[in-house]
């Protein structure tokens, strides 16, 4: 059972969704809030209704749409105008016109803020603090207070920012939030600043850290260490400028660093499924590097990393990966040796030793294919396939052969004139299936496109493991030692299979050709690992006989 006296507090919402780049309609922030109460936060920050029309359509289909289990749904808005009453302030009615049980009031405790941009006297702000809290907490709702810019008004002026916090506590609000809205502080400055609070004041406090030092998670830390029982934070750290503490690492830290159950464990077993989902729901992509739930956190390349994995898993990991939900790999590269070879071959299912002969040949010949322009580190299924050959000791079992492939483009004025160009390429491919030939064309946007048109098209029909075979993302590089229109490219090519996602390579003075290759491994992978069964072949009038590798 997750720790009750704690808070976790997502701002994903409205301060997240400042993050450059991120649009966000009502149906994305109601799918967000699904997977954020999946997760298990306490407290999701639906926006800013009034001020922002989209944030008032959220709340409002929120209140039949959303069936939270576990999370308590918050608006966010500010206090009172200065000279305006909370009752009539057409802001702090749109608060109650949201119908959550949470509202979040965000309240200057810097001085120069007060004067200069709410352009008020010190006494007043502190009256629309305390005004609108109280006829917020009237009105049956919770609140909670962000003390905007706390650490950098408390080194200006550390009475009137302790006089913020004790005017929203005396007037009703449940926990006053400290906020680094700059993000300029340093652990050691936020664990004194929320320590000093705590002890001069006695209210419960928040934190909320923006990461302009890099320090953003670190300080959030740091203030739950000094007494802080609400962390708020984003998913994947989203946010204005550098963004905000990342609530993911937060509360895998607090779990699984300081013992405390802020999510069950079995929740925190979803950590990185969560992180990809919004990771889709946002459209932005996802940093490799996070740390528990990127795809490289648990990821080893080192030679000397993978020996001693080999040994211990916990000799160059901090934690168990599987608690987050994500999953150790292994790089094969010429900078591992047998151990990463034997490793990575354990991770794809096959049982074998660092010291064998079949291990040495592989890990010799990914070698001399690297120092030829190839790399592994991203194509495992191209290396897959090589360490099948390895291990048999025999050439590459084929389920089709092909003949010839070509490629064409063509280009002419379009419409609008000699500057309008209407491109099209065409590829053709001729294989053998079982001593038949099959011949199909595809179009597409590019050479790729089209010749990935044009397997499938002569493929599925024979193969139908191929038919869910997703091309989702493909990259080009010109290899050093080379120079211009006529340098090798070593092309990588990543796909959708299902739920799993892999990679190929190929290597090529020629870009189509090695694009070409890549494509070819794609296709006799899924056939290695679904054995291929063609049903029947162009032509054909009966079906085939199981292909046997």
């Amino acid at each position: 059972m997750a720790e009750q006296s704690f808070q976790l507090y997502d701002t994903t919402l409205r301060d997240g969704a400042q993050q450059e780049g991120m649009v966000l309609t009502v149906e994305d922030k109601l799918a967000v809030a699904r997977e954020l109460d999946t997760l298990g936060v306490g407290f999701i920050e639906g926006g800013w209704p009034g001020a922002v029309p989209r944030d008032t359509e959220f709340f409002r289909r929120a209140r039949t749409e959303l069936d939270l289990k576990h999370a308590v749904l918050a608006a966010f808005g500010a206090t009172r105008r200065p000279g305006v009453p909370a009752p009539v302030d057409p802001q702090v009615r749109a608060l109650l016109a949201a119908e959550t049980p949470v509202i979040t009031l965000v309240a200057k405790s810097h001085t120069g803020h007060v004067r200069d941009a709410l352009r008020t006297t010190l006494a007043e702000n502190l009256s629309m603090i305390g005004g609108t809290v109280r006829h917020l907490v009237h009105a049956g709702r919770r609140v909670f207070v962000d003390a905007e810019h706390y650490f950098d008004g408390y080194q200006l002026n550390r009475e009137y920012a302790l006089a913020v916090v004790r005017t929203a506590a005396e007037a009703g609000a449940e926990t006053v939030v400290l906020c680094d809205t700059n993000g300029g502080s340093l652990p050691d400055e936020v664990a004194a600043v929320v320590a000093e609070t705590r002890a001069l004041t006695g209210v419960q406090l928040g934190i909320h850290c923006h990461n302009d030092t890099g320090c953003a998670v670190a300080n959030t830390m740091a203030a739950i260490d000094a007494g802080a029982v609400q962390a708020q934070g984003t998913a994947h750290g989203y946010g204005e400028r550098c963004g905000n503490a990342d609530l993911f690492t937060v509360i895998a830290n607090l779990v699984l660093k300081r013992g405390r159950e802020v999510v069950p464990l079995e929740r925190l077993a979803g950590l990185a499924a969560s992180a990809r989902a919004i990771a889709e729901l946002t459209e932005l992509p996802r940093s490799a590097a996070a740390p528990y739930i990127g795809e490289s956190a648990f990821t080893h390349k080192a030679g000397l990393h993978a020996s001693a994995l080999r040994v211990d898993p916990d000799l160059y990991q901090h934690t168990r990966p599987e608690l987050v939900g994500n999953a150790m790999r292994t790089l094969v590269s010429d900078m591992g040796g047998r151990s990463s070879i034997e490793l990575k071959a354990r991770e794809l299912g096959y049982d074998v030793e660092a010291g064998s002969d079949e291990v040495a040949r592989a890990a010799t010949r990914v070698k001399e294919l690297e120092s030829n322009g190839y790399s592994f580190e991203s194509a495992d299924a191209s290396f897959a396939l090589l360490l099948r050959e390895e291990l048999t000791g025999a050439p590459r079992a084929r389920p089709f052969e092909v003949e010839s492939w070509s490629v064409s483009v063509f280009g002419g004025c379009g419409a609008g004139g000699p500057h309008d160009e209407a491109v099209r390429t065409e590829a053709t491919v001729r294989l053998s299936v079982l001593g038949r030939s099959i011949t199909a064309t595809g179009h597409g946007n590019g050479p790729v496109n089209a010749l990935d048109t044009a397997l499938h098209a002569a493929l599925d029909p024979c193969f139908p493991a191929l038919a869910r075979l997703q091309l989702v993302d493909y990259r080009v590089r010109v290899l050093s030692g080379e120079t211009g229109s006529s340098a090798a490219a070593r092309v990588l090519i990543s796909y959708q299979d299902g739920n799993h996602r892999w990679g190929t390579v190929g290597v090529d003075a020629n870009t189509t050709a090695a694009s070409w290759h890549a494509l070819l491994d794609a296709v006799h992978y899924v056939l290695l690992d679904d054995p291929a069964r063609p049903v029947l072949a162009v032509g054909a009038t009966e079906p085939l006989e199981p292909f046997r590798p």
